[in-house]
């Protein structure tokens, strides 16, 4: 187990029920990621960490609403509510995580005009966070992803991941999703032709 790392994507207050950007049972998986990491030899946090008037929120954007898509310099991005605001409650992990057995925690988001969905790269797929390098230096070559949300920030970080050279799994029960307009099974139907392995339980 001493190559493989478990990746724990943004299980943060503002996803979680009654916050900004909540998936809807996203504090559901709690107990099974935490039973993950107690079985887990090495634990990779991501946070999302975004600054005050990120331009991937709508409030950022007047006219705009939640949930539409504007052309950024790098591309197409969905437009947020304000969320995961650095040093907000919101964008604390879930107060019911085991977090403290994690060895990196990788914060995103936190450049003002870029988003950043992976955990492996900005949105605009050239900007690296420093992960993959983390994990080759370590000695990690298989990951195992868990997290919020399955259909954004999960799936990106899985797709890089493999692109990186990563063996990834995905637990599709330790996930939820956001699953808008239908990003969900798109994003499924990605990540198993991108090479990511979707598991619904554990295999032992």
């Amino acid at each position: 187990m001493a190559d493989e790392a478990l990746v724990v994507i943004d299980l943060q207050n503002d996803f979680c029920p009654g916050g900004a950007l909540a998936v809807a049972g996203g504090d559901e998986i709690v107990p099974l990621v935490n039973d993950l990491i107690r079985r887990a030899d090495h634990v990779v946090l991501t946070q999302d960490w975004h600054p005050a008037g990120h331009s991937s929120f709508a409030s950022s954007h007047p006219g705009s609403q939640p949930f539409t898509m504007i052309d950024m310099p790098y591309g197409q991005q969905t437009l947020w509510p304000d969320h995961c605001i650095q040093g907000s409650l919101g964008s604390d992990f879930h107060s019911g995580l085991a977090w403290t057995k994690a060895e990196l925690v990788i914060r995103k988001g936190f450049r003002p005009s870029i988003d950043s969905y992976s955990a492996f790269f900005e949105n605009d797929r050239t900007t690296p966070t420093g992960l993959a390098g983390y994990l080759r230096e370590r000695g990690i070559d298989t990951l195992t992803l868990v997290g919020l949300a399955t259909d954004f920030c999960v799936g990106f970080s899985a797709l890089d991941a493999v692109s990186q050279g990563f063996k990834t799994t995905v637990r599709l029960d330790a996930c939820r999703a956001i699953d808008l307009n239908g990003s969900l099974e798109t994003m499924l139907r990605r990540m198993r032709d991108g090479g990511v392995t979707l598991e619904d339980q554990l295999s032992d």
